[in-house]
């Protein structure tokens, strides 16, 4: 009991006020301020470091990052609420088969997207290319940027948005609303991108289904792997012309081809692939074993750690997933 006291006393009054705010703003605060600082650094080393050093610069800094963000180092004090926001890193066999296939199909999903939006209206390159500049570099400088740029933007935004800013929400309200919120957030961080207008229902989905493969998967490793790599696509392809343009004309004009059915079939195959995948992570949600999970519990915004086996046999589909998302 006395333990319980003195965790329901701050020790601060920055601390107090600090519990005071609201569970929705503090964690759309946290996450937004560990995204912008892994960004952030990249944007000053990319912009005042050559390259490569750039990039092994930031390859250190990106080491550190994760392993700092997922609970290593001082304060222990918030070790046990980083690693509870960063999820699982050690994934069974199994979760990563069908992660990897959901993040496949994800990459699937924007890329054709984008394709799909531009044989409706006609692809604007003056308003896509913002990456342009990477056009005049030599190629292995502008593949070292691009794969860098892409891995901090995969890293640093979902240990930012799909970690610390959705898992809290998550806990607390549940996954489709934690997912939403963080999904709002997301767009509204990508609007000074001028590019952006046009696609603001198309970033919202994305970021909701990548929310849903880290709340399915409890792990943020299969959507990097899909944030990262379709970035690569972005980088290389919908932002510069380093790997090529798009150069189809709208199906107002041509017709409907055999690239538009195309398009449309990959998309639709893409979109059941990937909720086979999640079905498959959210039946070992639902599995009729014991689950052993990690759980945090905060009582005044301290993190306490538990072991805690998790009963869920004889349990409907909604029900289970209800029970679990109590827990995550």
């Amino acid at each position: 009991m006395e333990q319980l006291k003195n965790l329901n006393s701050p020790s601060t009054t920055l601390a107090w006020f600090w519990m005071k705010v609201p569970l929705v703003v503090r964690s759309i605060l946290i996450g937004f301020a560990v995204n912008t600082l892994g960004v952030g650094i990249w944007v000053i080393l990319a912009n005042n470091v050559p390259v490569p050093w750039s990039v092994v610069a930031m390859g250190a800094v990106l080491i550190i990052y994760w392993l700092y963000f997922r609970g290593k180092g001082a304060p222990s004090g918030t070790k046990e609420f980083r690693r509870f926001c960063t999820r699982q890193t050690s994934l069974k066999r199994y979760v990563w088969i069908w992660g990897v296939m959901a993040a496949f199909s994800i990459i699937l999903l924007l890329h054709w997207g984008f394709v799909l939006k531009f044989r409706i209206d006609e692809f604007q390159p003056e308003i896509f290319k913002t990456a342009g500049f990477l056009n005049d570099y030599p190629v292995w400088e502008a593949w070292s940027m691009i794969v860098m740029a892409s891995l901090v933007a995969g890293v640093c935004e979902e240990v930012g948005f799909r970690g610390y800013m959705q898992k809290p929400l998550e806990q607390k309200y549940g996954p489709v609303v934690g997912i939403s919120i963080t999904s709002l957030v997301f767009v509204v961080v990508h609007l000074h991108q001028v590019w952006a207008s046009g696609i603001l229902l198309g970033i919202f989905l994305i970021s909701f289904i990548i929310g849903y493969l880290a709340y399915s998967t409890n792990s943020l490793l299969p959507g990097i792997i899909a944030h990262a790599s379709f970035d690569v696509i972005n980088f290389s392809y919908w932002w510069s012309d380093v790997a090529g343009t798009f150069e189809y004309k709208p199906v107002s004009i041509t017709g409907v081809d055999n690239h538009f059915i195309l398009t449309l079939m990959v998309l639709i195959s893409s979109f059941v692939l990937f909720v086979v995948a999640i079905r498959q992570l959210l039946r070992v949600k639902e599995s009729g074993v014991f689950l052993t999970q990690r759980t945090a519990r905060f009582v005044g915004g301290t993190a306490l750690r538990s072991r805690t086996r998790l009963p869920v046999t004889n349990v409907s589909p909604l029900r289970g997933l209800t029970l679990l998302a109590s827990w995550l």
